[in-house]
């Protein structure tokens, strides 16, 4: 049985639900508190095992790459500052736990591109992807992908995270139908991007976290661009699907979409009176 072992940040898109910010800070750097969105996603990853961490980047994200590199010039400078020196532990500790490959998208042509394009990093392996801009919050629990973990090694193939939302925002998320096999894990029958709520199966939800069987490449290369001219990992998702090779799990925790303003507020304020109350 393959081990889960790496993981994919797709993070190459523009973020222009914050500009002006992010018109010279890459979206995944936004910080909550104290530390920017993409490194509760990685921090998520290594806690479940996935210590290889890939990330897809755009044009102007350098600053993630220097993010997970040491900085030797600042650490020299902070030396007299002990409890200065200490703020830059929790980076620190991520980047001696993980190993970082980056490659660049060229052309945003979608969540599926960025995916297919990592295939040279990920080879013929199970993978994580974790979209930064959900930011997941489990208290007790396991991280959401540690999670996601058990249920792959359990039913050995493709594991999407979903979530019930309300109808009447269907229209925001892909939505998926299925048979429950056992208490919050559901066989995949049928996956409908962003449908309106008279068409939506269901109001169960995909959100930013997946695990996918290799075989997802094969499918990608031939997955022509939908909606928007971009190559969507739902309509690969379905291909496995109608085979039976996709379940879906509804995690425990909360989610914060912080590709929006509101859902980024959300985690500021969640994530300050946790610390507030620590």
């Amino acid at each position: 049985m393959s081990k889960v072992k790496k993981c994919l940040f797709p993070a190459a898109g523009y973020g222009t639900r914050f500009l002006p910010a992010t018109k010279s800070v890459p979206k995944e750097m936004l910080p909550v508190m104290d530390k920017p969105l993409i490194h509760y996603g990685v921090e998520e990853a290594i806690d479940a095992g996935l210590d290889e961490i890939n990330i897809i980047l755009g044009r102007g994200k350098s600053a993630i790459e220097d993010y997970f590199d040491k900085n030797y010039e600042l650490e020299t400078e902070l030396q007299a500052k002990p409890k200065k020196l200490k703020l830059l532990n929790p980076i620190n500790d991520l980047i001696e736990r993980g190993t970082f490959t980056f490659r660049r998208q060229g052309a945003m042509l979608g969540l599926g591109d960025a995916i297919n394009k990592a295939q040279s990093m990920i080879g013929d392996e199970p993978f994580g992807v974790v979209l930064a801009d959900d930011v997941c919050e489990t208290g007790s629990e396991d991280g959401v992908m540690k999670q996601m973990v058990e249920v792959y090694e359990k039913y050995q193939c493709s594991v999407v995270a979903i979530m019930e939302v309300p109808n009447e925002k269907t229209e925001s998320y892909g939505v998926i139908a299925g048979t429950e096999e056992e208490s919050g894990v559901y066989r995949v029958s049928e996956m409908v991007e962003k449908p309106k709520p008279e068409d939506a199966p269901t109001n169960l939800a995909i959100i930013g976290r997946y695990i996918l069987s290799p075989d997802v490449f094969e499918i990608l290369d031939r997955t022509e661009a939908g909606a928007g001219g971009e190559i969507q990992i739902t309509d690969a998702l379905k291909e496995l699907a109608k085979d039976g090779k996709v379940v879906a799990y509804k995690f425990k925790g909360e989610r914060f979409d912080c590709g929006s303003v509101d859902g980024y507020m959300d985690a500021m304020n969640h994530f300050y009176t946790k610390l507030k109350n620590s």
